[in-house]
This record gives structure tokens, sequence and C-alpha cells, in this order.
């Protein structure tokens, strides 16, 4: 028993003698772990400050056709000539397609007879020949018959209604059709583009309302359109509503299918901004954090709605106040609550 107890007290004095050395004793790791964890992690720092920010939001679209017209015949009728080709620009009121004329002449012929017949009635209702009641019934048989000639002339002698572009053709001369489009025109001065704005600004968008916009093809070329129509309506699932603008395109730059980007600017708003190399991005998420420096130099893991970028910033909507301190640099070594040493603050 004086052996053993012995070489314990051996053991526990030479862990006291060799105190600094020894790294096998609980003492030793104890000072280690916490020597670790009361580092301090210099980092490089800036204050964020309110600014004006323009509200600039950016949408995209495809230009469409300011009207479009399919020229067809309202009954099964044959094709006795197409005047136009696809690509030719058009009047409205211009012809564009005649076609057979037999039903035409026909309701024609019927009514110069039925003209001739109320003329000679006529006479002899003024003479006391006839009553008027046979005139009448004879003045609304001509009215009908004139209504009829007018309809059949519609359909024979096919007018483009608006002024544009022939865009398709479906048919050749001598073709039978069943009442299908023989031909489209399309209104290209003006054109029209379509946006879905965020619900949000609503209130912001007014008729003529300008908008900047943008095409790939006109890399150096910027085009003004103006709000035409604004939809009534909030689409429940995006939160967005309609809004058509409209482009003069006199020089028929913009065409139906052109993609385009186009930039709302809905006013100034003070926001704080800070730089892009402060902001995080959450692996996994679509969420932004930033690490916000506390009065008593430690950090805190922050998260931030992003606006818009603005060049090597970002506006920030939430999560920011003015005045903030943030890290702009030592990033990768921070975690939530570690203190600080500030080598630098913008």
């Amino acid at each position: 028993m004086r052996k053993i107890a012995r070489i314990v007290s051996l053991s526990f004095l030479g862990c006291i003698g060799m105190g600094v050395l020894l790294v096998g004793c609980n003492g030793g790791k104890a000072t280690e772990q916490k020597t670790e964890t009361s580092a301090v992690v210099e980092v490089k720092t800036e204050r964020v400050r309110r600014q004006p920010v323009d509200q600039i939001q950016s949408y995209t679209g495809v230009i469409t056709p300011y009207s479009k017209n399919m020229i067809a015949s309202q009954s099964a009728m044959r094709i006795e000539k197409i005047y136009v080709e696809i690509g030719d620009y058009v009047k409205a009121g211009q012809l564009l397609v005649k076609m057979e004329e037999t039903a035409y002449l026909q309701s024609k012929l019927q009514v110069e007879n039925l003209k001739t017949d109320y003329g000679r009635t006529q006479a002899l209702y003024e003479s006391g020949g006839v009553s008027k009641q046979v005139l009448d019934q004879l003045k609304t048989q001509l009215d009908v018959a004139e209504e009829s000639l007018a309809n059949l002339k519609k359909n024979t002698m096919l007018l483009s209604p608006i002024a544009g572009i022939v865009t398709a053709r479906n048919f050749d001369n001598g073709d039978m059709t069943g009442g299908q489009s023989i031909l489209q025109v399309q209104q290209l001065k003006p054109v029209k583009i379509t946006l879905n704005i965020q619900e949000e600004y609503f209130s912001a968008v007014k008729p003529k309302m300008d908008a900047a916009i943008h095409l790939d093809i006109y890399p150096d070329k910027e085009f003004r359109g103006r709000a035409h129509l604004i939809y009534p309506t909030v689409d429940a699932v995006s939160h967005t509503f309609s809004t058509e603008f409209t482009y003069d395109n006199n020089d028929l730059a913009l065409r139906p299918g052109m993609f385009v980007r186009a930039e709302l600017n809905f006013g100034t708003i003070d926001n704080v901004v800070v730089p892009d190399k402060a902001v995080i991005k959450q692996p996994g998420t679509d969420d932004r954090y930033v690490y916000v420096v506390n009065t008593d130099n430690t950090v805190t893991y922050v998260k931030v709605k992003l606006g818009q970028r603005l060049g090597n910033t970002y506006e920030i909507l939430s999560g920011l106040n003015d005045g903030d301190v943030v890290v702009t640099a030592g990033i990768s070594k921070l975690v939530s609550g570690v203190k600080v040493t500030i080598l630098a603050t913008e």
C-alpha cells in the first residue's frame, strides 16, 4: 500500500513540476481551448449611411403589334385575286383581296330591280293607285336587300381596317376558303410592350409614364416608351399587375417578337447603401447577411433585404440602420459573437 501511494504522489508532483511543458494534463487542455475561443479577429469595416437612391426597376418583355387583324371572308368563297404580299405596307381602307363576285353581282342586280319597282310604286301611291301599306312593304324589302348587298361587298372586296404590314399569307389565287384567315395585317406604328410590375408600385404607375427600353441588337441606343394601358387588377399569385407601354416606332426599328429590357424610375428614396464585399450569401438559400460590429467590438450576423445593385454597392431595404458599422474584410474568420480588432474603418 505504501509503494502504491508513493507512485501516485510522484505522478502528481511530476505533473506540477512540469507545469508549462505538460500537454497531457487536464489543466493544459483547458488553457489551450480558452485561448482559441478568446482569439480576436482582425477586420476592416465601413460605416454605412443613408443616401438618396433612384428607385429604378428593370423588367423584361416582348414587343407586340399595337393591333392585329385577320383578313377573311365571312362565308366559304373562292379567292379571285390577292393584291398584296408578305412584307407589304398597306393603308387603312386599301383593297387586299377580291373574292368571287357571283353572289355579290346577283344581289346588286336584285337591289337595282327593287329600286325600279319602288320608284314605280311610289308614283302610283302619289296618284292614289296603291295604298301606303304596299309602298312601305316594298321599301322594307329594298332596305333589307341593300343591307345584304353591303355585307356581300364587305366579304367580296376585303379591305384593310388598319395601316400596317402584311405579316402572313395563307392562300393563293383561286383557293377556296371556309372562312379562314387569308392574310394577317399588323399595325407596327406604334408597337406595344407589356410589363408585369410589382404590386407595391401600383399607385406609382401613371398614364404616359416614361420607360427606357433597351434591345441587344441596338446596344448603343435607348428607346422611350410611354404607359398606355394600366390593368386595374393585381394577380393574386405573382402579386404583379400588367401595364402596356407604347413606342411610336416611326422608323420601324422595333418588330414584334423582339426581346426587350425596360427600366422604370419610381422616384427617389433615402435608403442605407452597403459595399457589395460586405454582403454574404447564405449557402443553399437566397438569403443575404452582413456582420455588424457592436459597441463592445463583437460582431452579429444580421440578415438583410437587398434592393438594387448600384455599381459596387447594394441598396438595403431592411436589416441595417444609418451609421451601422459592417465588416468588409476578414469575414471568412468570423462567427456571430466573436470579438474583433478593427484595422481600418472607411
